[in-house]
């Protein structure tokens, strides 16, 4: 198995580590300490050696902090995480809501007499750090870059992981990486920089064509790395993982120890470029006035996927979506109370390994009945593990990482007969999905001009959902890729090739909750007949196929375009899946799709 079901955090140690790190910081003489999910290279998702919010704190979601202070120690989550972090940390620790409550006025309350405040550098970005100055610098409270102090009490904290690296081949990346070194090198010298720093793992793979396996779930080596004005490449990574790769890397990727990192940039002859939300501090500290700030040159091109990206994800869908029919149909042939969350992970799992192409999943499976399914990120453990009971909706929001494609799928599954407050709800959810789906859209808009057109049937019922509409995935690389985003948050502009989900849902605490996803490519809409001519608009083009359950659809709330495209929909995966699975899935599948 690709997944386990152990309990990797628990609350009862959360108390002993607290107290041990409020030793630490009163022996640097400090008033707090900062304790950040990221590591030192920014990426949303961390190796086991670098989970130290979850070791100190209990609390596994994906993004968050910690700030430890003498007389309290605040757990900042998001909308996403409410629910969980509650059976998740001990009541040393204070949940704060994130971000309608910053941290720089939670720091500010707590410390009215000022006070110091340390972080280590290598963990939070120069954008960051300099927002927090800015307001705190007022109220007396300074920041004081130290050594990481949770490693100092982490007695069996992992080691760094050194996985090989291997060359993610050319027919799946569509552009060899000298082309796309020599591309992007072209626009520093455009802007008049000499170099660019590059820190986010999925950007360092992308650009050489390789791929590792340092982060579960992700396929990506960690490292840093220089991109220069001539397309030479300065890869500091460590050596034992590039073994199999060097005729690939070539002769302008030169390779150096990770800890040389530092000494390298002081070097360095700017401008050299920096992005501030993503760069540790302490590079930009010591590139000093050597950097210049602008975007991550790896991050546009990465997320407009080329013609063979597209491609790979689209042939990648297609097997994927026959898996979850497979399981699907498995799942429709099994009575209420029989079936256990852990079940349905499992048995999806080994349908995806038929697939020679599958390299892990792309991310912990989420099989939530009931009230787990209204934990947004819910992770199954064997002590959580519950049957699906008559009544219940199950979420079932998984994907898979393919040599050539990224899955990300959620369907919810009723149960026996489902409550119709949970039917209306979701055909509330289905009609915000379609919506989106039917888009189309003048060029230059981002996510935060479009996502409310997913959350309208759900707001004219008084609901709404706290996570973004959707994310920008990769190829064959991070699950959650930016900088595109279907969000309120987003201003990067939409353009063709950029993949990204569209998945709104609805969670109702201690009852049920649903979700619907799909994965959606950006493409050039085709003019309309009496447009504008000269408007150039975009519009989607859905990859994902697999039904949506119709037992869960109140037909009399559907409209007759939202009618039509669900059934073109039901018909084309039909079409697409059918031949792809077995007898026994295909009756099902037929079933399945039929017409609403």
């Amino acid at each position: 198995m690709f997944q386990t079901f152990e309990v990797t955090a628990r609350p009862e140690q959360g108390p002993p580590r607290l107290s041990a790190l409020r030793d630490e910081i009163a022996a640097q003489e400090l008033d707090g300490f900062l304790v950040p999910r990221a590591d030192a290279h920014q990426g949303e998702y961390v190796a086991p050696c670098d989970e130290r919010l979850s070791w100190l704190t209990g609390f596994t979601g994906s993004a968050g902090f910690c700030a430890v202070l003498k007389q309290i120690a605040g757990v900042f989550i998001d909308g996403r995480y409410r629910t969980q972090v509650k059976s998740q940390v001990a009541d040393v620790y204070t949940p704060v809501p994130w971000p309608e409550t910053s941290l720089s006025d939670w720091l500010i309350e707590q410390l009215p007499n000022g006070g110091v405040v340390g972080f280590d550098p290598w963990l939070h970005t120069a954008g960051q750090i300099e927002a927090l100055r800015k307001t705190l610098d007022p109220a007396d409270i300074s920041l004081s870059p130290t050594h990481n102090l949770v490693d100092h009490i982490w007695a069996d904290q992992p080691a760094p992981p050194m996985g090989a690296v291997k060359a993610h081949p050319l027919e799946f990346a569509g552009e060899t990486h000298e082309d796309k070194r020599k591309r992007l090198a072209a626009t520093l010298k455009e802007a008049g920089e000499k170099a660019a720093v590059i820190t986010l793992p999925d950007s360092l793979c992308w650009l050489l064509n390789i791929r590792g396996s340092d982060i579960p779930r992700n396929p990506v080596a960690q490292g840093f790395c220089v991109l220069h004005d001539d397309a030479r490449v300065d890869l500091f990574m460590a050596a034992e993982k590039l073994t199999e790769i060097d005729a690939h890397l070539g002769a302008d990727v030169q390779q150096h120890d990770p800890l040389a990192l530092l000494n390298h940039l002081e070097t360095l002859k700017g401008p050299v470029r920096l992005e501030k939300s993503s760069v540790p501090v302490i590079v930009a500290d010591t590139l000093g006035d050597e950097a210049v700030w602008g975007d991550d040159p790896c991050a546009l091109p990465k997320a407009c996927k080329n013609a063979a990206e597209v491609a790979g994800s689209a042939a990648a869908h297609l097997r994927d979506g026959a898996a979850i029919v497979e399981l699907l149909a498995w799942l429709d042939g099994k009575q209420p109370g029989t079936t256990r969350e852990t079940q349905v992970v499992t048995r999806l799992e080994n349908i995806r390994k038929r697939d020679n192409a599958l390299q892990d999943v792309s991310f912990e499976t989420i099989s939530g009945t009931g009230p787990n399914g209204a934990v947004i990120h819910y992770r199954v453990t064997e002590e959580t593990d519950s049957v699906l009971e008559a009544g219940h909706l199950l979420v079932l929001d998984s994907g898979g990482q393919y040599l050539d494609g990224t899955t990300d799928i959620t369907r919810t599954i009723a149960i026996g007969e489902p409550p119709e407050d949970a039917r209306r709800a979701f055909t509330r959810v289905l009609l915000g999905m379609i919506a989106m789906s039917r888009l189309r859209w003048p060029e230059g808009l981002a996510g935060r001009d479009i996502e409310a057109i997913g959350r309208v049937p759900l707001w004219l019922a008084h609901q709404d959902f706290d996570h973004g509409l959707g994310h920008g995935v990769g190829a064959y690389l991070s699950v959650h890729e930016g900088p595109q985003r279907l969000s309120k948050l987003s201003t990067v502009p939409f353009k063709p090739g950029m993949i990204l989900s569209n998945e709104p849902g609805y969670y109702r605490e201690g009852a049920f909750g649903m979700r619907i996803e799909n994965l959606i490519v950006v493409e050039e809409a085709e003019p309309l007949a009496g447009g504008d001519a000269h408007r150039k608009m975009l519009n989607w083009r859905t990859l994902t196929f697999a039904p949506i359950d119709r037992r869960l659809i109140v037909a009399d709330m559907m409209d007759a375009d939202s009618c039509a495209w669900l059934n073109a929909y039901h018909a084309e995966t039909f079409e697409k899946i059918g031949p792809r699975v077995s007898n026994t899935a295909n009756a099902w599948l037929e079933a399945a799709t039929r017409p609403l």
